[in-house]
């Protein structure tokens, strides 16, 4: 079993112009420390890392190939090895960290094949040299619910140990990534910058008579572009912009009609730098506002003041969300879905961590260094509304990472 031959990158252009590593390499280390720690805490011999944002987070790889298998195999000691498409093997020389001989590529005829996997050669060479084991009473770890982790690629996998036990990870990484170091948080930072520049420039282009697609074209420009000289990345999810009766329905995107006086539209996107998202939500009427949609923005923002007065170190998201329910059930309103959730680094399809919620029944205490996007969407029978920041919980509260005024935008 060989690795298909790649065209290693010189060391000078790893670390010149070329790389695209945010981080220095101590970083990643100490994240590849954490994670072996917990995984010893749960006797993991090995764990089979395919999450996109994981990859990135414990090593800066970093590229649209997620659509076809890969994963990065840690194992309790030692160093951790890449296993991608051999095409893709060449662009992780230009953003892992790791040495060309921990980067390993499997050969395109195993792409798209009924009698074959790529998973079966991924685990083959890892038993090979030695970054996964079979031993008796061994276990090895996978993120069995990560998006681009198919049934295929764990079937390959549950066949290549014979002897050792295929468990869930329970995204083990993920958890190690809620808390934020101090080089992350410049980059939510920055993705807040970004994330308030392009909602700025939103919230000016919906006007009547406007397609939403050419709206939602100026917006997907800005988030390239970025702001204050930093470079834009594309987001996790793509604009969404619920018009109309259609603002009552999350998740919706846009299409080719104008955008009509009288109708209120919720408009959520996110800045991302670097794959950090700050994800940010707003609504505007255009024309008068209906009296339903005003008094709802009011106590939704009424809401908002009190969940961000909860958010503090020490306090359960349960609790927190219990402060929005009560605030709210006092002018007759209800919201049944989680009112936030922890971000960080994001790839298609979804900009949060899927560890932390605030709702009922959660009871993570939250801590300093975490970060959310609370996201308050009142969606209605016909009619909706939406509101949303991202923070980092700071020693005393929330730190907002941006800065647009709250409350229901009126463009008359």
């Amino acid at each position: 079993m060989h690795d298909v031959r790649v065209t290693p990158i010189s060391p000078e252009a790893a670390d010149g112009d070329l790389c695209a590593r945010p981080f220095p390499e101590q970083e990643y280390l100490d994240r590849l420390g954490a994670v072996q720690a917990r995984m010893t805490e749960r006797s993991l011999s090995s764990l089979i890392v395919a999450d996109p944002a994981n990859l990135y987070y414990l090593t800066g790889y970093n590229a649209w190939s997620f659509y076809m298998p890969q994963c990065l195999i840690v194992p309790v000691d030692g160093d951790c090895h890449l296993f991608t498409r051999a095409m893709d093997a060449a662009g992780a020389h230009y953003t892992a960290f790791l040495p060309t001989d921990r980067i390993h590529g499997y050969p395109d005829q195993l792409v798209n094949r009924p009698d074959a996997h790529p998973f079966d050669w991924i685990a083959a060479r890892a038993l090979e040299i030695g970054v996964l084991t079979d031993d008796v009473g061994g276990y090895v770890g996978a993120e069995f619910d990560a998006h681009f982790f198919s049934v295929r690629s764990y079937l390959s996998l549950r066949s290549a140990l014979k002897t050792a036990a295929l468990v869930d990870s329970n995204e083990l990484v993920n958890w190690v990534r809620v808390r934020k170091s101090p080089l992350e948080r410049a980059m939510l930072h920055s993705a807040g910058r970004i994330a308030q520049r392009v909602m700025e420039i939103a919230l000016g282009e919906l006007e009547p008579g406007r397609r939403q697609c050419d709206v939602v074209a100026e917006i997907q420009h800005a988030q390239a572009l970025g702001a204050q000289q930093l470079g834009g990345d594309y987001p996790a999810i793509v604009p969404m912009l619920p018009t109309g009766e259609t603002a009552g329905t999350p998740h919706l995107t846009w299409s080719d009609l104008p955008l009509r006086r009288g109708e209120a539209t919720t408009v959520e996107l996110a800045g991302v730098f670097h794959r950090y998202h700050a994800p940010l939500a707003r609504t505007v009427v255009l024309g008068k506002a209906p009296r339903r949609l005003v008094d709802c923005a009011e106590a939704t923002s009424e809401g908002m003041a009190a969940v961000l007065e909860k958010l503090r170190p020490g306090t359960r998201t349960c609790d927190v969300h219990r402060e929005f329910a009560e605030t709210i059930g006092k002018y007759g309103l209800t919201k049944e879905s989680r009112i936030g959730y922890s971000i960080g680094i994001g790839y298609p399809p979804d900009w949060g961590e899927r560890t932390v919620s605030l709702r009922p029944g959660d009871e993570t205490v939250i801590e300093e260094n975490m970060a959310f996007h609370v996201i308050l969407g009142m969606w209605m029978d016909g009619w909706g509304y939406e509101t949303s920041e991202s923070l980092l919980i700071g020693p005393d509260g929330p730190d907002l990472l941006t800065d647009i005024p709250r409350g229901l935008t009126i463009k008359a």
